[in-house]
């Protein structure tokens, strides 16, 4: 597989208890593990990848600890492709609100997903999923995100890997109700110089853009009044040696 780059829309909805909506744009990298790109020297500042900004041991590999994940969850991986899709690090900085990592058997069929979600605490958590043909996946909601929504529901979530067109959504539902919706959408691009430094010219420093936004949405809702939810204490998960 060749490294790709999808330029993305990103769409939050917030139904429930005010109703609050905003896109932005954005890219993300579409990566075999077992291929991350060997870049130039001068555009390595352009694009990071280091197990440190996702789950286990930061002194080891992505790869090794996606199937350390796996392992230490019942899910002994044989050695297929794992692809991954996140953000990657641009010029020291990094935010991932979701990296998605889909691990196939050796003879090529998709085994599981991991949904992995940072929140602007510093922490993350990984979703093991098993999702259907249609890549549908369901989970109960075991992590705090936003300080507007807490720690109960569960997720809906759609997850097909990517081709030419890349389409994720990620529903929260609550008794009945859907208060919030994500969507991600974007077109596939080889990860050529050229589409690099398009997309980096098109979204600068896109992670630290991701978060001033996100930020910036949290003030607005708080302003309108929207009670804040106590962050309760999270238990790393993800096999960390």
């Amino acid at each position: 597989m060749t490294a790709a780059i999808y330029r993305t829309s990103i769409r939050h909805v917030r139904r429930d208890p005010l109703k609050n909506a905003f896109t932005y744009r954005s890219y993300s990298w579409y990566v075999d593990l077992d291929e991350l790109p060997e870049l130039p020297w001068w555009l390595r500042p352009l694009a990071g990848f280091h197990a440190k900004d996702h789950l286990g041991d930061p002194a080891a590999s992505i790869r090794a600890n996606v199937d350390r994940f796996l392992a230490v969850h019942g899910e002994e991986h044989d050695g297929g492709t794992v692809t991954m899709l996140a953000s990657a690090r641009v010029l020291g900085h990094v935010f991932n609100p979701i990296s998605i990592f889909w691990c196939h058997g050796s003879g090529g069929s998709l085994r599981a997903v991991i949904a992995e979600v940072h929140n602007t605490y510093g922490e993350r958590h990984c979703y093991l999923l098993h999702p259907d043909g249609a890549g549908g996946a369901r989970a109960d909601k075991e992590f705090f995100v936003s300080p507007f929504n807490g720690v109960d529901g569960s997720y809906r979530m759609s997850l097909p890997e990517p081709a030419d067109k890349l389409a994720i959504a990620v529903v929260l539902e609550r008794a009945g109700r859907k208060p919030f919706t994500a969507t991600m959408t974007g077109d596939r691009r080889p990860a050529t110089p050229r589409s690099i430094l398009a997309a980096a010219a098109a979204v600068p420093l896109a992670p630290f853009r991701v978060v001033l936004q996100i930020r910036w949405q949290g003030i607005k809702l708080w302003a309108r009044g929207l009670p804040v939810t106590r962050r309760p204490d999270h238990r790393a998960q993800e096999a960390v040696s």
